[in-house]
């Protein structure tokens, strides 16, 4: 089971990266806090892995810290949370406001974030406050920052942000449509991680 990869980076997206490890290349998929902490292309990147093994694939995801690791594996133990939600889940809320959320039982917090509804929030804080509570320390205090700034992007932010909402399962004329209704009201200089927080507000 692969648990770290180091190596150099080969391509970035909101979504995924792709890391060179000795002539390897590894594919992982990640949230969005963890691609506001990547490197530039061709820099070396290290990140903690968490391995995901089924029938019909096998499959990494990649987090910049320890933190949003923990909090992906500990939703992974609630009902119906597979790890393309859990993904979602923290590319919409930071890793120490999820954790606060399920320890206080913030139904409403949680009910913000695209992909959880009314039911499954309540699911989660049911069966994970005991596990967000192991983990409150080393969250720390909530301060709703809304994760890292992320590096602006060569492509164009629109065109990241309609491939970013493709990949999430979006239908490209919706993609399309909520990616300028965002970049009209938060304007090109937003940064992609903002944008696609707004768009996935929008969406949920």
């Amino acid at each position: 089971m692969i648990a770290r990869l180091e190596g150099v980076l080969v391509e970035r997206a909101p979504t995924r990266v792709l890391i060179d490890v000795g002539g390897v290349g590894y594919e992982a998929l990640i949230p969005l806090s963890t691609f506001g902490r990547l490197p530039d292309e061709g820099k070396t990147v290290a990140l903690r892995i968490h391995t995901h093994v089924r029938d019909d694939a096998f499959l990494l995801y990649g987090f910049a810290t320890a933190l949003e690791k923990e909090s992906f594996e500990m939703l992974l133990h609630a009902s119906r949370v597979g790890p393309k939600l859990a993904q979602t889940v923290l590319s919409g809320i930071d890793a120490a406001d999820l954790v606060r959320a399920i320890e206080i039982g913030d139904v409403a917090t949680l009910k913000s974030v695209p992909g959880i509804g009314g039911k499954t929030a309540e699911r989660i804080v049911v069966e994970l406050r005991d596990r967000a509570a192991e983990l409150a320390p080393e969250a720390g205090p909530s301060v709703r920052t809304g994760g890292v700034p992320a590096k602006p992007s060569e492509e164009g932010p629109r065109a990241q942000l309609v491939s970013t909402l493709l990949n999430l399962q979006t239908q490209r004329p919706k993609a399309e449509r909520v990616a300028d209704e965002v970049l009209a009201a938060l304007g090109v200089d937003a940064g992609i991680e903002a944008l696609v927080r707004a768009a996935l507000k929008r969406l949920g």
